[in-house]
């Protein structure tokens, strides 16, 4: 599935670098915890976008609620927020075939450029592109 959520009245909450670490933090988790697989994603100022695919038993909800829930339970735990985090709902696609899946990568790759956060998709900091090469 193709997941874009937003943050609660488009507040630019991840542009904090300990927001967007930490929600990097709850995905590795829940990918840990094998509730799903991420082929890829990207933490914008603002929203996400996910690639990814659901673990047996786990429908595509429950994974949003995973990622949304865990980030906003771990912020107002161990930072303190009190606000709103996330939008309610989202929004998914289903990857069709392997065509639909290289255009759902090459989305996500190009966000940072498209909205002037970089000049080119390895070097924005909060992406799986930067962090897969930065492990190598």
């Amino acid at each position: 599935f193709f997941v874009t959520t937003t943050t609660s009245m488009g507040r630019r909450m991840f542009q904090s670098e300990r927001n967007a670490n930490l929600l990097i933090d709850v995905l590795r988790g829940y990918v840990a915890a094998r509730k799903f697989k991420i082929q890829d994603f990207v933490i914008m100022p603002d929203h996400i976008h996910i690639l990814l695919t659901v673990a047996d038993g786990v429908s595509i909800e429950k994974a949003v609620q995973f990622i949304k829930g865990g980030f906003s339970y771990r912020l107002k735990k161990e930072y303190g927020y009190l606000g709103e985090v996330c939008q309610k709902g989202f929004s998914e696609v289903r990857v069709q075939d392997d065509e639909s899946y290289t255009s759902f990568r090459r989305y996500i790759a190009e966000n940072p450029m498209k909205a002037g956060l970089v000049d080119a998709p390895d070097r924005y900091p909060f992406s799986f592109t930067y962090l897969a090469k930065k492990k190598q």
